[in-house]
């Protein structure tokens, strides 16, 4: 079959037309010898009928292009059901085609998508971890767009939460999550339960734009369960390092007290000396090694005493160098001072250790005092490369280390000394790079 182009086929079309358009003089030229009158109504005919060939011939390309256009308007409204069909061979043909592949591109593309965005919606719902996405709505105020069954059943004791002002919504939540949203960043925080029971939760926000809006995302994830598991394994390896230490000044104590009798029982006192230098060394490493972890598992009742944080970090200072902001003297709190002060003195050595793993080093320190509506809090500030999530997650674990030869006691012992002042210990990495231990104490008056 000959394959007719748009333009024969456009020319076949117009051919009446051309053709009225060709006798247009020769009628003209009959008639002006009879009169203008007649010569003019013969003219109009003709151009009516010109007019309407002209709109005859040109119909089913009007059609089509009302049709394309109309297929157009429902793909940008997210329809793809709509056909445009075209009977002729051509290059309007291949048009018709080409933008009828396209729908069914688009079509089986909207059908993934859906397909994906359920699986999607599947496992957002059914995640343990809490999900809050909110945007600011055009009154100015930022309201819950979305919430997973986790956030619904963690804030809203299983009710929805879309629709409601996240103003409102963080106002009937625990002071420490509304704290942690208010700091910024990610965070870790803890919740008193029932009794001396307390949940730790891990907070991290991120912000998107979706159709042209701000969202933000809040993601709250319960560690408790894990940080069980978690002792469990810490307590296991406690077992393990205790045992090892005590093998490790144990056997050469009972090796040389066997030598020592040995040198006894044949006369050689001359190195006996030696010998019970050697035990009493291993001895007092043993005693320095027990009395470190009785620290922690033994930590007394503070005994508070008011102090000026101006003051009491001052003399800080001394021991160990940092820069310090907002110490105004009129800032008091009750605190046991040698408790607070090796809690703090953990905290620093910990800032500059940081500060020197960096790339490159930094030796940058600030203590930070900020006064809260009945509470002060302390800022602890440091250059180094802050925690990934899975450190910021058990750093406060008792015997949880990262370093080589690291205790693991630092900051668990620190946040044993904050809570038993009835306060609270937080960390968070900072923006501009670094880790910020904030510690909440209850404000005294002096």
């Amino acid at each position: 079959m000959i394959r007719r182009t748009l333009t024969l086929r456009l020319f076949l079309r117009l051919l009446p037309v051309l053709a009225l358009a060709a006798a247009l003089p020769w009628v003209f030229a009959y008639w002006i010898d009879r009169g203008w009158l007649l010569a003019l109504a013969s003219m109009a005919v003709l151009l009516a009928l010109m007019w309407w060939s002209l709109r005859h011939a040109l119909a089913p390309l009007r059609a089509l292009f009302r049709a394309l256009a109309s297929s157009v308007n429902t793909y940008r409204d997210g329809e793809f059901n709509f056909g445009v069909h075209w009977s002729g061979d051509d290059e309007v043909g291949d048009l018709v085609r080409a933008h009828g592949e396209l729908g069914e591109v688009l079509r089986q593309q909207r059908q993934d998508l859906v397909q994906r965005e359920l699986l999607l919606d599947t496992m957002v719902q059914n995640t343990p971890v809490a999900m809050l996405l909110s945007a600011e709505g055009g009154d100015g105020l930022r309201r819950v767009a979305y919430a997973n069954l986790a956030a619904r059943k963690l804030l809203n004791d299983g009710r929805r939460l879309e629709g409601q002002r996240l103003d409102d919504l963080l106002d009937s939540l625990p002071v420490e999550l509304r704290e942690a949203v208010a700091r910024g960043g990610d965070s870790l925080f803890a919740v008193p339960g029932e009794g001396d029971d307390e949940d730790v939760f891990h907070l991290s926000r991120r912000n998107f734009s979706l159709n042209g809006r701000r969202h933000e995302l809040l993601l709250v994830r319960l560690l408790t369960p894990e940080l069980r598991r978690q002792e469990v394994q810490t307590w296991k390896k406690v077992i393990r390092v205790i045992s090892h230490e005590l093998n490790n000044s144990l056997a050469p104590i009972a090796s040389l007290a066997h030598s020592g009798a040995e040198l006894v029982r044949r006369g050689r006192h001359e190195r006996l000396g030696e010998v019970f230098s050697t035990i009493e060394e291993r001895a007092r490493h043993l005693e320095v090694f027990i009395r470190g972890y009785a620290r922690f598992a033994k930590l007394p009742q503070p005994q508070l005493q008011t102090i000026a944080w101006a003051e009491f970090l001052g003399r800080l200072q001394r021991q160990i160098g940092f820069e310090l902001e907002g110490a105004d003297d009129s800032l008091h709190a009750r605190v046991d001072i040698a408790q607070m002060e090796q809690a703090l003195l953990n905290l620093l050595k910990n800032a500059h250790e940081a500060g020197a793993d960096a790339a490159p080093p930094s030796d940058e320190v600030r203590v930070r005092l900020l006064r809260l509506p009945g509470w002060i809090r302390l800022e602890v500030l440091d250059r180094g490369t802050g925690m990934n999530e899975a450190v910021l997650q058990n750093a406060l674990l008792p015997f949880y280390s990262t370093k080589r030869h690291g205790t693991g006691l630092g900051l668990a012992l620190a946040r044993e000394i904050v809570e038993a002042h009835g306060g609270r210990l937080s960390l968070q990495n900072r923006a501009d790079g670094g880790l910020c231990v904030a510690v909440m104490l209850p404000e005294s008056s002096n």
